[in-house]
């Protein structure tokens, strides 16, 4: 229709609400004008006329909100964003299940490698279908006698010292009895300035070594433990060097140079790790060392062989006839 023709008052109307939106309309003619457009001018007409609130939309409104909330969208305030619910949503679909013997098919895999990378569920079932068991070994016999044993087993943590920290001085020995029990544990002072704690592996700090023990103490201690026993450890030079003792080498008993150890692991010179892995089925050393750990793992690798080793030891050093015993006793 001809707006001419209309009634005065919807025309009044539309001049009021056309008078409300000139502000709004005149940015989008401008931008419409700069891109080469032009305004139609019968959008003035085709402009819509807010409807005022009545009972009928209220009901609608109600309506709607009530089928928004019978649906999955939660009214609550906290789930009010999309995105939330869908993350949540995603989250509990991706949430890993436990693995079964179905998912662990590949058999020539360690089930130590498998444990790091999967976990421990994992491992446990390679270890099964591998026919392994699962391992009961422990390096401490707790009902067992704690006093001093035939057998002892030594291990020395070091800290560095001189101006790069390279060499070596002892700062805590310990020593365990043949079921694991610790007899002997001390830190010891330094003789001299320490340029390197190196405690993120001998777990050593200035605190320890400030209440230490005086170095000739602890040596006259361990050698009066050692007298006539036979020594335990790993790489064991290296613990009697910083200590300044010796041994007499037939009653050493050192698990890195043990050759049935060495060819188990197939390593020349196996570490105390690889060896207690491998043969025990425990793992030491995972973060910082402690003496008495490394201590009870070479004990307990020289006790599970121990019947072989000292026979082998025999058969190397036969006991000397009676008549060169009473020889050397004269």
């Amino acid at each position: 229709m001809d707006p001419k023709k209309q009634p005065r008052i919807i025309q009044q109307n539309r001049k009021e609400i056309s008078g409300n939106s000139k502000e709004d309309k005149k940015p989008k003619e401008k931008d419409q004008a700069a891109a080469g457009g032009s305004v139609p001018p019968e959008s003035k007409r085709d402009s819509k006329v807010p409807v005022p609130a009545t009972k009928a939309n209220r009901t609608e409104n109600k309506k709607g909100s009530q089928k928004r909330t019978n649906g999955d969208i939660s009214s609550k305030p906290g789930d009010s964003n999309p995105k939330k619910r869908k993350a949540k949503e995603v989250a509990v679909a991706s949430a890993p299940a436990p693995p079964t013997e179905e998912d662990i098919w590949f058999d020539d895999v360690d089930p130590a490698d498998i444990e790091a990378a999967i976990g421990p569920e994992a491992a446990r079932i390679a270890r099964k279908q591998l026919g392994q068991k699962e391992s009961s070994i422990s390096l401490v016999k707790e009902q067992a006698f704690d006093g001093l044993t035939k057998a002892l087993a030594l291990d020395c943590e070091m800290v560095g010292v001189g101006p790069q920290g390279e060499e070596s001085i002892a700062a805590r020995v310990s020593l365990v009895n043949q079921y694991g029990k610790c007899v002997y544990d001390k830190f010891i002072k330094p003789t001299e300035p320490v340029t390197d704690y190196r405690t993120a592996v001998s777990g050593v700090r200035p605190k320890h070594l400030r209440q230490g023990e005086e170095l000739e103490v602890v040596q006259s201690e361990v050698a009066e433990m050692l007298k006539g026993r036979i020594l335990v450890g790993h790489a064991l030079h290296n613990d009697l060097k910083v200590l300044f003792l010796d041994h007499p080498k037939k009653k050493i008993r050192d698990t890195q140079k043990y050759k049935p150890f060495k060819r188990q692991v197939k390593s020349g010179r196996p570490s105390l790790k690889l060896l207690s892995e491998k043969i025990l089925g425990i793992r030491v050393q995972q973060a910082e060392h402690c003496s008495i750990q490394d201590a009870q793992a070479a004990m307990r690798l020289y006790v599970m062989v121990k019947r072989d080793w000292e026979n082998t030891v025999r058969d190397r050093h036969p006991p000397a006839p009676a008549q060169d015993r009473r020889r050397e006793d004269a």
